[in-house]
């Protein structure tokens, strides 16, 4: 329900949390949520660097697609990055999120340049929580339609 706090959670592909936080619903449709939510604390980002408290974060999670996407704004408005995880669709139950990142991300900085991140993460993950063929096949095939959408500067980037 929009308006409503959600808890995010992101899984390691064993199902344990990796990081939890909360934010506020603005938009559930056809399989896409989005939230926005509030940094309360300074945080350092290995490829984002310092995201400082109250960095707001715009985020959308599909239940039908391999991805989701956060658009990072400083406190003073300016935008800083989109970022997009590879991960398995979201399941929503209640007011809860949970999704399984997959470890590769694809960052757009402000000035239109695209990244792909972690991917050798993304390949010693497969061998050590031995991600299933068709789980490889999914997330290679996401990595390949968030740079398309992202180098065409389409939605969600």
């Amino acid at each position: 329900m929009i308006g409503d706090i959600i808890t995010v959670n992101a899984r390691k592909y064993d199902g344990r949390v990796h990081r939890s936080w909360k934010g506020t619903s603005t938009n559930e449709h056809d399989g896409l949520i989005s939230l926005i939510a509030e940094f309360s604390e300074t945080h350092e980002h290995g490829e984002l660097g310092t995201i400082h408290a109250g960095t707001i974060s715009v985020e959308h999670f599909w239940t039908d697609r391999w991805y989701n996407v956060f658009h990072f704004h400083e406190p003073d408005g300016t935008k800083k990055a989109a970022y997009a995880n590879v991960a398995m669709p979201a399941v929503v139950a209640g007011n809860v999120i949970d999704y399984v990142d997959l470890d590769m991300d694809v960052i757009q900085w402000p000035d239109g340049r695209v990244e792909v991140l972690d991917k050798d993460d993304f390949e010693r993950n497969t061998i050590a929580y031995g991600y299933s063929p068709e789980v490889i096949r999914a997330a290679e095939s996401a990595l390949i339609e968030l740079l398309e959408l992202a180098r065409g500067g389409r939605f969600p980037f």
